[in-house]
């Protein structure tokens, strides 16, 4: 058991690191959305993003309801960080 534990936090590490880098691509969504007069919440992009996670979850065999429910919880705080910046207007883009 120690030794897939070890294992287990060894991938959460780069997970976790992985999730960093994507935050900061993520972080400069408000401003280009701003100039480009996107809404924070864009539901084409939100459901394009969920398909693609889906597609990719299934062809690693990974839960797809699993995958689709841990972006939904990292969409949903982006947007609402998004929202607090640059509020509510904007197209869907």
């Amino acid at each position: 058991m120690a030794d897939l534990r070890v294992c287990i936090d060894q991938i959460d590490s780069e997970l976790v690191a992985l999730l960093a880098e994507r935050e900061r691509y993520t972080d400069r969504a408000p401003d280009l959305k701003a100039r480009e007069g996107i809404a924070a919440r864009a539901p084409s992009r939100v459901d394009a993003v969920l398909a693609n996670v889906r597609d990719k979850a299934l062809a690693s065999g990974l839960d797809p309801e699993l995958a689709q429910a841990m972006w939904r919880i990292m969409i949903e705080t982006v947007i609402a960080r998004e929202e607090r910046v640059i509020g509510k207007a904007g197209v869907d883009g």
